[in-house]
């Protein structure tokens, strides 16, 4: 069982495991509950992405500082109810027939701000449950945790739509959040609250910025997550709207459809540190960057009949190479960074990762209008391509291992 026979650290993965499922509902019901209940038009549907990732824009900075100030398990037990509640109020609204657009965009968008908090908090917390030894096989553990649920969720997210209607597949969701605060609630290992020290936000900061900014490896990873995010995020702006309507796809296909192409996320999650142990933690980093680049070429190909297996591949080869990347980029990070900076450089490194994401789904949702969805997703997976190269020219291609040993002998 490896790191799960740390009996806290096996709450927080249970905690993770239908949380993350639960996600993945909310992800697929939300904008489908826009395009076919309320008729939204692609732009908006668009803006529920925007309104999802916008609060790492404006908070995930402060929200880093604050996390090193502050316990965390209160953090993550909080923000899980928050999200419960907030998701819940949209089937009761519907249940109603008083549903809008604006209550969606304005839940999502709470839901979001909660997000920001949870995430942080969750990454920060996990160095303190486990050895440093353990961290790349417990990331690899909730990055498993992440791939089935994206295998998953679809497929039971399309069944609850097409059987009871996106009110139970937003039920769902709620519960699952309340999963994990009971999970998290359990946990015995003591919370310490860091040692107080001044208050002064800029400078705090600051002083994880010039972390990232001062380590090549690091900034580099950080670098290709924003800029692969700003194209993927205009990609998933659109591509439940276009399965639906272009291409013409029920609810209850899609999720299968999503399910089928997410099995590399599977996969991943079990192969992860074996590939890396074989040819190299970096060598698996940039490696992956190109493979994420490349399949995304096949999601614009998409299309009825056998042009369906173009949207399974792309999927497949795009989801191993993300929980690839998460599984090193995020083990190192919390390998390198010191205990009393861990909460700002996560919050670095997913601000510049989800900040973006409402930037690139307005483009996404524009230029759909503008030059139509097909035309759009061929421009997403061009700039997803062309953002390797970050890695592929960082010191990551000079090194096998991201070991401090292994850095200062480049190869």
């Amino acid at each position: 069982m490896g790191v799960l026979r740390n009996g806290d650290f096996r709450r927080l993965w249970l905690a993770d495991l239908v949380s993350q499922a639960g996600s993945r509902i909310d992800v697929l019901a939300m904008p489908l509950l826009a395009v076919t209940a309320l008729g939204a038009p692609v732009f908006e549907v668009s803006l529920l992405r925007t309104a999802q990732t916008l609060p790492y824009l404006v908070l995930g900075l402060q929200v880093g500082a604050w996390c090193d100030r502050i316990r965390h398990r209160p953090v993550l037990i909080a923000a899980d109810a928050g999200r419960a509640v907030l998701i819940a109020s949209v089937p009761v609204a519907a249940l109603f027939g008083v549903l809008g657009m604006a209550q969606l965009l304005a839940v999502v968008l709470a839901v979001g701000v909660l997000s920001v908090f949870f995430d942080v908090a969750h990454q920060t917390y996990v160095p303190r449950l486990v050895a440093p030894g353990q961290l790349p096989e417990a990331n690899a553990r909730l990055q498993t945790n992440r791939s089935m649920a994206a295998v998953a969720g679809p497929g039971l997210a399309g069944v609850l739509v097409q059987a009871l209607g996106v009110a139970a597949a937003l039920a769902a969701d709620a519960v699952s959040y309340l999963w994990s605060a009971l999970w998290l609630r359990r946990i015995e290992t003591p919370d310490t609250r860091p040692e107080p020290r001044e208050r002064r936000l800029l400078r705090e900061i600051g002083e994880g910025l010039r972390l990232v900014r001062g380590d090549r490896v690091l900034l580099a990873i950080s670098a290709h997550g924003a800029a692969s995010s700003f194209f993927q995020s205009a990609h998933l702006a659109i591509v439940i709207a276009f399965l639906a309507r272009d291409v013409g796809l029920s609810p209850w296909v899609i999720g299968v459809l999503g399910t089928a192409s997410l099995t590399g996320a599977v996969t991943a999650g079990f192969t992860a540190r074996r590939l890396g142990d074989r040819i190299g933690q970096a060598r698996a980093l940039w490696g992956a960057a190109v493979l994420f680049g490349l399949a995304y070429q096949l999601y614009p190909f998409t299309g009825r009949g056998w042009a369906l297996a173009c949207y399974v591949l792309a999927g497949f080869f795009t989801s191993y190479s993300v929980i690839v990347l998460s599984v090193f980029g995020v083990s190192f990070q919390q390998a390198v960074t010191p205990p009393e900076l861990l909460g700002r450089v996560s919050a670095i490194s997913q601000t510049l990762v989800f900040g973006v994401a409402p930037l690139g789904s307005l483009l996404g949702g524009a230029l759909a209008g503008a030059i139509g969805m097909r035309a759009t997703l061929h421009i997403a997976a061009a700039g997803v391509l062309a953002s390797a190269a970050i890695m592929v020219w960082s010191p990551l291609r000079k090194l096998r291992d991201l070991t401090p040993a292994d850095r200062r002998r480049p190869r």
